[in-house]
């Protein structure tokens, strides 16, 4: 059994990011001062190279390591390949375009003695996006997942979020750890029968700093919608 010698272990799946990687980094280090923690970088083999930037900028760092995937690729698969080679007490998971603040990760930190599963949340007093369009739809759409599926959370699709290692053990990873942002509904949805802690913090969604976003809102919305429908099914 792996052991569990630091706190933290921040899981960065990452496919082109190389004009973020760098400066994300930088940040989640500046933020987190003297904390034990690890950075795991989880990299689909990007053509744009971020995993072998973050490899020749940081190979002499013994708290940050890459992962260069060559099969299963995909968001949800790169997060579980990270969570599967990191070490510590706590997973924090987040996106590697600024989307995600890392000046939230100190406060997140310091809810841990409290709680199982930290949510940086769109969705309570304090949270958004700044896109006021889409902001609007993902709310009434997180309320409509809400309701089908009996969640106890607001954002359901968030992906900003630090969860305490023991939690995850018991759960199903093959069945939650497939697709796009669809698997943090698996996620909760699984974590629904185990009673945990959870506390939502606010946390509002920035445009990404370089770079092309991925998402491609149909595609993502038929694929989500689908995995609703499939848990409401089989629950």
């Amino acid at each position: 059994m792996k052991q569990l010698s630091i706190k933290l272990s921040i899981i960065l799946p990452t496919y082109n990011e190389a004009g973020n990687i760098i400066p994300l980094i930088e940040s989640i280090r500046s933020n987190l001062p003297g904390k034990s923690y690890e950075i795991i970088i989880s990299d689909d083999d990007s053509p744009d190279g971020t995993g072998n930037l973050a490899v020749k900028t940081y190979h002499n760092e013994r708290n940050i390591k890459v992962i260069i995937r060559k099969k299963d690729k995909g968001l949800a698969y790169a997060i579980a390949d990270g969570i599967s080679k990191s070490r510590g007490e706590w997973i924090a998971v987040m996106d590697t375009d600024f989307n995600h603040d890392p000046q939230l990760l100190p406060l997140m930190l310091s809810l841990t003695g409290k709680y199982d599963l930290v949510i940086g949340s769109r969705y309570v007093k304090g949270g958004g996006m700044a896109d006021p369009l889409r902001n609007l739809f993902s709310l009434w759409y997180n309320r409509l997942v809400r309701f089908v599926l009996r969640l106890p959370t607001n954002d359901n699709l968030c992906g900003y979020f630090m969860i305490r290692r023991r939690i995850l053990k018991g759960l199903p990873k093959d069945k939650i750890f497939s697709g796009y942002g669809d698997y943090f509904i698996r996620l909760l949805f699984y974590l629904k029968k185990q009673k945990i802690r959870i506390i939502e913090i606010p946390a509002f969604y920035r445009e990404r700093f370089s770079g092309k976003s991925k998402s491609r809102f149909l595609p993502m919305l038929i694929n989500y919608t689908r995995t609703v429908v499939s848990l409401m099914i089989n629950r």
